[in-house]
């Protein structure tokens, strides 16, 4: 019995000696495609090198109102300002799965001023599905329409919010839905969210397009422009771009 266990033993070391010779490191390194190489910007907030710039702090270029003609919000001091009454602004440029990055800014206002009338804006990506701007530092509303919620979906895993006046930031990483040749839907759109360097949506599944009532649900779409909110506040934006993704 003893010599029987024994010869299992070296049977059972000789066949981990042979599979490690077998198999090697090498056997599991892909060195093909090469990733390519894209300089970062010199700040987190500077765009990389293979960014698409949506607004250059100069001028409303590549972008127009949605109701139609040229966008009519204020361009200074390098921001980009709702000029309230005027209606939304979107890109001319339309987009599927991006990284976006934008910087905004609510203003002061008096204290009677409460809710979702505060600093209320939204950033939509493919003019459907918004991410809420608002001022919520110190300032109750509905939690799914708080600043950083994806509006009545998801409510932000934390309030990330700076005072009124001081310019915050939100990263976004956006996958569009993709929808089969009868219009049915495949998979939905996914959001993962950063509110001034912060997760606050972590790869979260859209139910559909965002509605002010009832549920949200999708119909089927292409490529879609960035659109921005007049809610009828003063609210600023700068330093907008985006990031194509492939391959996902």
């Amino acid at each position: 019995m003893k010599k029987t266990i024994m010869t299992m033993l070296a049977a059972a070391v000789l066949c981990a000696t042979s599979w490690a010779e077998a198999v090697r490191p090498e056997d599991t390194e892909v060195w093909e495609p090469v990733p390519k190489h894209v300089r970062p910007g010199a700040t987190f907030a500077d765009p990389p090198e293979d960014a698409i710039i949506l607004f250059d702090g100069e001028t409303l270029n590549g972008w127009e109102s949605v109701e139609g003609g040229p966008a009519k919000w204020i361009v200074a001091n390098g921001a980009l300002t709702v000029a309230p009454g005027t209606g939304d602004i979107r890109t001319t440029q339309k987009f599927g799965d991006v990284q976006l990055h934008i910087e905004w800014r609510t203003a002061h206002l008096p204290p009677e001023k409460k809710g979702q009338d505060r600093g209320n804006s939204g950033v939509f990506l493919q003019e459907r599905y918004e991410v809420q701007v608002l001022d919520s530092f110190d300032n109750r509303t509905y939690s799914n329409g708080q600043a950083g919620a994806i509006y009545k979906q998801h409510i932000p895993l934390v309030n990330a919010s700076r005072p009124a006046g001081e310019w915050q930031t939100y990263d976004i990483v956006f996958i569009a839905p993709r929808f089969e040749q009868d219009g049915t839907l495949r998979s939905p759109a996914r959001m993962t969210v950063f509110h001034n360097g912060v997760l606050i949506h972590h790869d979260v599944e859209l139910r559909g397009t965002t509605t002010y009532i009832g549920e949200p649900s999708y119909e089927p779409h292409g490529d879609g422009a960035l659109r921005l909110q007049d809610h009828g506040h003063i609210v600023s934006f700068r330093n907008i771009w985006v990031r194509k993704l492939e391959g996902l």
